[in-house]
């Protein structure tokens, strides 16, 4: 995405108040005559910053909290799993060390990486029907992958994850 086309207006009736909009593909800060070029640059930084975060699309449901993600599980157990599925609890977690998220099956907990907050739905779904089914099948053995690959994105997700490890350097892997 290209940097927007920025317009400073210096006022000397504006005291302390820095201001801005869009108008059309220009971003217009309206700062205090008085602000030196170094505090210009700060206000034009931040104001960019700010109106970033006020367009961007808002988070999914389930990105948003715990209790939103076990939702999300109920439905994907429902859809893939005929409800089997139940989890005691799902949490978002601290990013761990060597993998996207993990599953107890003994407590039925299951955690979430924080790296997964900003992934495509569709791959953060993958990863809750990964962690679903070992609630059904514990280990990685064929019976466990035959759950799994009732959810069609799974090879597509499981490549999407192999490249942010690998572009990011981190040497994660699935489970």
């Amino acid at each position: 995405m290209a940097e927007p086309r920025v317009e400073v207006r210096r006022s000397k009736r504006r005291t302390r108040t820095v201001t801005a909009y869009r108008d059309g593909d220009t971003l217009i800060v309206q700062i205090p005559a008085r602000l030196s070029k170094k505090e210009e640059a700060h206000w034009v930084a931040e104001m960019q910053r700010r109106l970033l975060r006020a367009e961007a699309p808002p988070r999914p449901p389930a990105r948003r909290s715990d209790t939103a993600l076990l939702a999300r599980c109920v439905e994907l157990s429902d859809k893939y799993f005929g409800g089997r599925c139940e989890p005691a609890s799902v949490r978002w977690v601290p990013p761990m060390r060597t993998r996207w998220a993990s599953c107890t099956p003994v407590d039925r907990t299951i955690r979430i990486s924080e790296r997964l907050r900003d992934v495509p739905t569709w791959v953060l779904d993958y990863v809750l029907v990964h962690e679903l089914a070992h609630l059904l099948e514990p280990g990685h053995g064929p019976a466990f992958w035959a759950l799994v690959r009732q959810y069609p994105k799974t090879d597509r997700a499981v490549g999407f994850l192999e490249g942010l490890s690998a572009a990011a350097g981190w040497g994660l892997t699935e489970d």
